[in-house]
Formats: structure tokens, C-alpha cells, sequence
């Protein structure tokens, strides 16, 4: 069954009816000239302007595009809620293999459809995209962060996600062993790419031994030619997770990581990783707790590129953004804890406190 536009029409009942859905806006983008299609999400602006990346991704189909959209921007609410931001959540997918399509003229047509939502949604970089893709939208809209330092923008925000994700991971520590040191603990990194490789720095400056896996062995090879001890490499996803002695496990790659399958077979003791919607569906997040696996969300560990991003709004400031960054470790403690003391996962207590700050802001 389809909907008026072609569209199956199970996408737009995610976006009416489900728990899933509630989105504000969905905008379908077209440039017949450029080659440009496009999808930009508006999931809610309760606490500000939409904000959220801009992905760019060979989609099997303009539904799973749609439906890629609608969740990401989902998260961004949640994220920039526990961020302590004043932007709401919204996230755009440009179709298409960026290897292939992407040109300035593509951008240069995606930066117009930006424009014309006048401030309700500011975009940035995800994956695909990168600083010098946000110099050329910038140049048709205004609200574009992640931008090169020579045009005013901050540059690369992997930096301060990883400095986030090891500040959840610290704050795991704490709270399951007691101390907030990885000295001597094993960390399995999936994904060593744009945040990946910056989460390993730190991982080996804390004294943590590092396994890691990608599906470019030339990123593999940058890890290891970086650091000749204390980082090994296993051929993939599945063979990380079922290492031996793995105290964390650290998902970095694209979303629905934690499945039926894997949950089962993983080693480690925390799940703590940078990739966005790492629970493949509804009920994994119980399956991590059963399994006595400590989950620190996804959203709010991985937050560190969106406050660098939405800093730059305000005139970029590095050290202020970093001391931002630095209070995941603070947020994923008080996550655990309410998690405890409501007795529910820390992916449900996390989704509390998220959705009590919007309700608290749409009351005002």
C-alpha cells in the first residue's frame, strides 16, 4: 500500500501515529538539476531551533531515507535535551553515494532548502559530509554550522564527540568498578574513522589496552602504524564483540549495533560507543540490563560534536565547549542513578529526563 506520493504508506504512519514518530516537519527536497533529493526532519522545537547533521548515504530506497530521517531527528531532541542545549532536534539525509554525487552545485541546492526553513532547522556535518561540504552550504545558509575555522566555523566536531564518549566511558567505570580510570581494561572500538581514531588517543592515554575493528582496512592501518602497542585488530564486528576479557564494548559505526544477535554473544561488561540509534528496536535496552550490561545511551555520550557544533552559533570558544563536553561524565552518573533508582534501564531514564525538559520548555 502507498500513500499519495508513492511512498509506503507505513512511513507515514510512523510519523502520525507511532511512539516513533510526533515530527513537527518532514521536508522531501528535489533538484532535478543538481541530482539533489533530500529529506530534512524537524522532530521537535520545544527548546529552540532544530538542530542536527546532515547525512548523505546511498539509501536502498526513499523510504528507508525517510524513515533513516525521521529517527535520526527523533534523537536529536533527546540529545540536544540532555546536552543542555537550546536547540530542539532535527537531522537531514541527502540520497545518494557521496562518492558519486556530490558536487558543489548538489550542496550549493541542499544549502537553498535549508535556507527557506528560515531558522527553524540548523544543520552540520554527519555522515558523508564533511567541514568543507558546510563551507559550501554556508554559502547559501546562513544556518550551517561545522564549518571551517577560515570561515568562522569551528571544524571538525569528531574531536569533541570522542572527548564525550570517553567521558561516559570513564563515568561506566565509576559507576560499575568504582573508579573512573580505563587503566588496564580492555575496550573494543567498532568503527575507527572520524571519531573512532580521536576515542583510541584517548583510550591508550588513559593506559586502556584497545582492540579494534573497520570495514576500511586503511583506517585500520592508521590506528596501528599510530600506535605500535596496546591496539590490536580483529577482522570484524563479530569477532570484537565475542573477544575475551572485554571490559567495553564500544560501538562507533552506523546505528543498530545492539540487535538479537549481538547482545547475546558480547563479552563486555558496558556498552559505550559514539554511533547514533545503537538499540536496533524497542526492548534491547532490557535484554543489555538482563544480561547484567551496563548501557550508557547513546545520545548523551556521543553529544560532544553537537555542543561544539551549537557553540558555534555563538562565536566558536574551544575551552568553553570542552568544559561542556567534560559534564558527560556528570550526566551519564545521574542517568545510572536515576536508572537505579526508578528501577528501569539507563536508556529509559535518559528518555525521562529528556522529555520532561521538552515538556517543561512547551509549557512555558
Amino acid at each position: 500500500m502507498t500513500d499519495v506520493t508513492g511512498a509506503p504508506a507505513d512511513v507515514l504512519h510512523t510519523l502520525f501515529h507511532s511512539d516513533q514518530g510526533g515530527h513537527e516537519q518532514v521536508v522531501l527536497c528535489q533538484d532535478r538539476a543538481s541530482g539533489l533529493k533530500a529529506v530534512i526532519a524537524l522532530h521537535s522545537t520545544a527548546l529552540g531551533p532544530a538542530l542536527g547533521g546532515t547525512r548523505f548515504y546511498p539509501y536502498a530506497s526513499e523510504a528507508e531515507a525517510v524513515a533513516d530521517a525521521l529517527n535520526l531527528a527523533r534523537g536529536m531532541s533527546y540529545k540536544n535535551a540532555m546536552a543542555g542545549l537550546d536547540h530542539g532536534g532535527g537531522k537531514a539525509v541527502i540520497i545518494g553515494d557521496p562518492e558519486l554525487i556530490k558536487t558543489e552545485e548538489l550542496l550549493l541546492a541542499y544549502g537553498r532548502f535549508v535556507a527557506s526553513l528560515g531558522g527553524r532547522y540548523v544543520t552540520a556535518c554527519d555522515v558523508g559530509t564533511y567541514v568543507a561540504d558546510m563551507d559550501v552550504v554556508a554559502r547559501e545558509c546562513r544556518w550551517t554550522t561545522g564549518r571551517s575555522p577560515e570561515n568562522g566555523g569551528a571544524g571538525d566536531s569528531s574531536v569533541l564527540t570522542a572527548f564525550g564518549v570517553f567521558q561516559g566511558m570513564r563515568a561506566s567505570a565509576q559507576h560499575l568498578w568504582g573508579d573512573p580510570t580505563l587503566r588496564g581494561r580492555k575496550v573494543g572500538v567498532a568503527g575507527v574513522g572520524k571519531v573512532g581514531h580521536h576515542l583510541v588517543d584517548h583510550l591508550r592515554a588513559d593506559g586502556a589496552e584497545v582492540v579494534i575493528t573497520d570495514v576500511r582496512a586503511d583506517s585500520v592501518r592508521r590506528i596501528l602504524d599510530q600506535h605500535p602497542t596496546g591496539v590490536t585488530a580483529v577482522a570484524d564486528t563479530e569477532a570484537l564483540i565475542r573477544t575475551e576479557g572485554l571490559d567495553i564494548y564500544a560501538p562507533c559505526a552506523l546505528g543498530g549495533a545492539l540487535d538479537d544477535t549481538t547482545v547475546p554473544a558480547l563479552t563486555a561488561r558496558v556498552v559505550c560507543g559514539a554511533a547514533n540509534n545503537q538499540l536496533a528496536h524497542p526492548g534491547v535496552e532490557k535484554d543489555l540490563a538482563d544480561r547484567g550490561i551496563l548501557y550508557a545511551p547513546d545520545y548523551v555520550v556521543n553529544a560532544g560534536g553537537v555542543i561544539q557544533v551549537a557553540d558555534e552559533l555563538h562565536g566558536f570558544d574551544f575551552d568553553r565547549c570542552k568544559t561542556k563536553a567534560a559534564k558527560i561524565f556528570d550526566t551519564t552518573l545521574a542517568i545510572f542513578a536515576r536508572a537505579k533508582e526508578d528501577g528501569i534501564p539507563p536508556a529509559a531514564a535518559a528518555d525521562r529526563i529528556a522529555e520532561q525538559r521538552m515538556a517543561e520548555a512547551r509549557s512555558h
